[in-house]
């Protein structure tokens, strides 16, 4: 059954789909107009009156941020920290932790590339050992291979709830059951599932999560949200501190806040936090569960469309699969494929090693076109990118 979903209103509040067919919002979805009005209202009013005096100004808008966020997540305010981008939300969560020689990471064959940068660091400096968890016949991660994984060495499991080069999502909850049940730490990366799914920490069951504003929640670039479960972050210190994250007691005594604020910096993207608080709410009252069925009914008839073309491969996996549709075709390689899309106004981005090295390697892809669709794409323009794909091959 096809969802019902005001496109048309959709549309009219992003003007760019008059001029262009965006299929890259797992890179940057376009900002619909009371997001970008709210940043540029408040970017105006600093050059009226003062950056300071503008924060000052907005004081009550910009701290409902953490609520937006909390019902966004289902969660307490006080667990809520605006961070510059997701990478530092979730390097500021991962570096927190106190890891020892012999300890144990494990993570998902999709893993994001710079997170397990950031594990093979911690692995190099701290001794402890990364350890990838085998994929299910679904190609996700393997829960019952997690369960017998575990032992008293396992300080920590990561993982990426949507991979940054597939369609695949990966069963969050599922996981969050058994690191619960182990008590073991679980941090999860939500960049590509906040926005198109509805994403819920409490059902899911983990400590802490890192979002970003660009993506599917249609926020401003440089923005990001953490997530730190407050019975388990009252024990974190972040490795970075400020006036902001901590008090000056006395010159030799410093005291760290007790809520998720103690990750933020003092210094702040504050349009972007202004305008991000605008993009949840506009989320939130489209409904995320509306919005899941509108993303994943386009991303199922844009697959369906691709393999019927000659040639082209679709490379999703995962039993539930979402906006995210990736492919390539044996006729040319995926940037060559990605450029003459966009020379059409078609916008489309490349997935390569550098995102999910580890799984794309055991799978022998080296590139893949990338085309991830939001709500105010519609059923025509898959038409229309599959005969311009069709042209191209």
């Amino acid at each position: 059954m096809k969802s019902t979903f005001d496109i048309d209103r959709a549309r009219a509040d992003t003007p760019a789909c008059e001029r262009v067919i965006h299929f890259n919002n797992a890179g940057a979805a376009l900002m619909p107009l009371p997001v970008s009005r709210a940043q540029q209202a408040f970017l105006a009013r600093e050059a009226e009156i003062g950056g300071y005096e503008t924060t000052a100004e907005y004081a009550d808008e910009l701290d409902g941020l953490y609520a937006s966020a909390a019902r966004l997540l289902n969660c307490a305010a006080g667990e809520i920290a605006y961070v510059e981008n997701a990478t530092r939300a979730w390097d500021m969560a991962f570096y927190s932790l106190a890891l020892a020689p012999g300890d144990r990471i494990l993570t998902s064959v999709s893993e994001y590339g710079s997170n397990v940068i950031a594990y093979l660091q911690r692995a190099s400096r701290d001794g402890v050992h990364v350890e990838f968890v085998p994929d299910d016949v679904h190609g996700q991660l393997d829960v019952d291979a997690l369960a017998h994984m575990l032992d008293d060495r396992v300080r920590l499991i990561s993982i990426s709830h949507i991979p940054t080069g597939g369609g695949l999502v990966n069963p969050a909850a599922a996981v969050g059951k058994i690191a619960n049940e182990a008590g073991i730490p679980y941090l999860l990366d939500a960049c590509q599932s906040v926005g198109q799914i509805p994403v819920d920490v409490e059902a899911i069951g983990c400590d802490l999560l890192s979002l970003t504003g660009r993506k599917f929640l249609r926020g401003p670039r440089a923005t990001g949200l953490l997530y730190a479960r407050q019975a388990f972050a009252e024990h974190l210190e972040p490795v970075f501190l400020d006036q902001h994250a901590a008090e000056l007691v006395s010159p030799d005594e410093y005291r760290v806040r007790d809520d998720a604020k103690k990750f933020e910096n003092w210094e702040q993207n504050f349009a972007g936090k202004y305008a991000l608080k605008a993009a949840i709410d506009y989320a939130l009252a489209w409904g995320l569960d509306a919005i899941q069925a509108r993303v994943y009914e386009l991303a199922a008839t844009l697959r369906a469309r691709l393999v019927e073309i000659d040639g082209v491969s679709v490379t999703d996996q995962g039993a539930e699969r979402c906006g995210i549709v990736t492919f390539c075709a044996a006729q040319r390689d995926a940037g060559e494929i990605a450029g003459a899309l966009a020379a059409r106004g078609i916008h489309t981005s490349v997935s390569d090693g550098s995102g999910t090295l580890v799984s794309f390697e055991r799978r022998g892809l080296v590139a893949v076109v990338r085309a991830s669709l939001h709500y105010y794409n519609t059923e025509q323009e898959i038409e229309s990118f599959v005969e311009a794909l069709r042209e191209l091959l």
